[in-house]
C-alpha cells in the first residue's frame, strides 16, 4: 500500500534504530537522562531560543503553552481552521480555561489587519485577548506557510497590543525548507513554539516545546501535572537527535513529489485541487465525493485520509518514494476521471 494518510505513519530509520538500541538513559524526571537533556539542548540552539522540552505529542506541546502563556478565562486569536480549534477535543477550553476567536485566514494565514481587528482589550465587558496563535505550516489548508513579511507583521501587531505569539510549529521545518528560511529566524518572531519530530522527521515518538527559559521551567511542571513527564525517555530523544541532525534537508523531496500528485489530480479536476497551494507536503481535494473516492483509491493499493464528506487529504513523507508517487498520481487521475467525469 502507498499510505499517503499522513506523515505521521512515517517509520524510524535504521540509523534512528541503531541510536534507541544505544542510547544513553537516565531518569528525566529527575533532569538525569543525558540524550533527553542534549535533545533539549540542539532544540534551543536550532531556534536560538534559551530552552526546550521534550513531550509525548505535538497536542501536548500545544496545551503546555495555552497552560503557561494565555490566561484562564480570556481569549486566544486563532485561524479558523487551525489544529488546536478542530483536532484537538476541546482540551483548550477543558485544560486551559481559553475560549477561541477564530478569524479566517487566506489560505489558513491570518494578515495582520485581521488580527489587529480581533484583538480586545482588557475592558468590561469584554473578554480579553491574551495570545495570538499561529499553525505553521498550516494542516486543513493543504500545509501552506508564512511568508517573512507578513509573519513580521504579525509580531509587530501583538507587540503593539501586548499580546504574546505562539507558534505551532509541528511542520515548521517544511515551511523552513520550502522557504529557505532559517527556523531560528521563525522563532525570533514568536514569543513561544514547538515543533514535530514525528511527522516528516520520521521519529517515532515526539515533540518538542521552545521558548525562554522561565516559561519552560513553568512548562515542566505542568507536563507533570498532565501526565506527561517521562523516565528512561532516551530511547525516543535518540531518534529526535538523528532526526534533526538527517532528516530536515530531504523535506524538500516530499513537497515536489506532493506538486506530482498535485499535478496529476489537476489534469483531471482541476476546479477540486488548488495547484498553487500545495507549497510543501500537503494536497487536498475539495467539493468531492470522499468515500467513494477514498474507497476506489484503496482498492488500487492507495491510502488518503477521508477529511470531511466533501474533502481529501494526501501527505508526502519519506516512506513515499518517486516511484510511489508516480503510481499513485496514475491513480489518482483514473479514480478522479471516473468519480468526477464533467471535471
Amino acid at each position: 500500500m502507498i499510505d499517503l494518510r499522513s506523515d505521521t505513519v512515517t517509520r524510524p530509520t535504521p540509523a534512528m534504530r541503531r541510536a534507541m538500541a544505544q542510547a544513553e538513559v537516565g531518569d528525566d524526571v529527575y533532569g538525569e537522562d543525558p540524550t533527553v537533556n542534549r535533545l533539549q539542548e540542539v532544540a534551543a540552539a536550532r531556534f536560538d531560543r534559551q530552552a526546550a522540552l521534550l513531550c509525548p505529542s505535538g497536542v501536548m506541546c500545544n496545551q503546555l503553552w495555552l497552560r503557561v502563556i494565555a490566561r484562564p478565562a480570556t481569549e486566544v486569536v486563532v485561524e479558523a481552521d487551525a489544529h488546536v480549534v478542530n483536532y484537538e477535543a476541546g482540551a483548550g477550553a477543558l485544560l486551559a480555561g481559553v475560549q477561541f476567536r477564530t478569524v479566517p485566514g487566506r489560505r489558513g494565514l491570518l494578515e495582520a489587519p485581521e488580527v489587529a481587528a480581533a484583538i480586545r482589550p482588557d475592558r468590561f465587558p469584554l473578554t480579553p485577548t491574551s495570545l495570538v496563535w499561529i499553525e505553521h505550516t498550516h494542516n486543513r489548508r493543504g500545509g501552506t506557510y508564512y511568508g517573512m513579511p507578513g509573519l513580521r507583521a504579525l509580531r509587530a501587531t501583538t507587540r503593539d497590543a501586548g499580546v504574546p505569539l505562539y507558534m505551532d510549529g509541528a511542520r515548521v521545518f517544511n515551511a523552513a525548507v520550502a522557504a529557505g528560511v532559517p527556523v531560528a529566524e521563525y522563532a525570533r518572531q514568536v514569543d513561544a513554539l514547538s515543533f514535530c519530530l514525528s511527522k516528516g522527521l520520521s521519529a517515532p515518538v515526539g515533540s518538542v516545546m521552545v521558548g525562554d527559559s522561565d516559561a519552560i521551567a513553568e512548562a515542566r511542571l505542568w507536563r507533570r501535572r498532565y501526565g506527561g513527564a517521562m523516565r528512561q525517555a532516551g530511547v525516543i530523544a535518540a531518534a529526535g537527535l538523528v532526526a534533526l541532525d538527517q532528516m530536515i534537508d530531504r523535506l524538500a523531496e516530499d513537497h515536489e513529489h506532493a506538486r506530482v500528485l498535485a499535478a496529476a489530480a489537476g489534469e483531471v479536476a482541476g476546479p477540486h485541487v488548488d495547484v498553487e497551494q500545495v507549497q510543501t507536503n500537503i494536497v487536498y481535494l475539495e467539493r468531492v465525493p470522499a468515500a467513494p473516492i477514498a474507497a476506489a483509491l484503496r482498492d488500487a493499493g492507495v491510502l488518503v485520509s477521508v477529511m470531511d464528506d466533501a474533502t481529501i487529504r494526501l501527505v508526502t513523507h519519506a516512506g513515499v518514494s518517486p516511484a510511489d508517487c508516480d503510481r499513485a498520481g496514475e491513480h489518482l487521475r483514473r479514480v478522479l476521471g471516473q468519480v468526477i467525469p464533467t471535471a
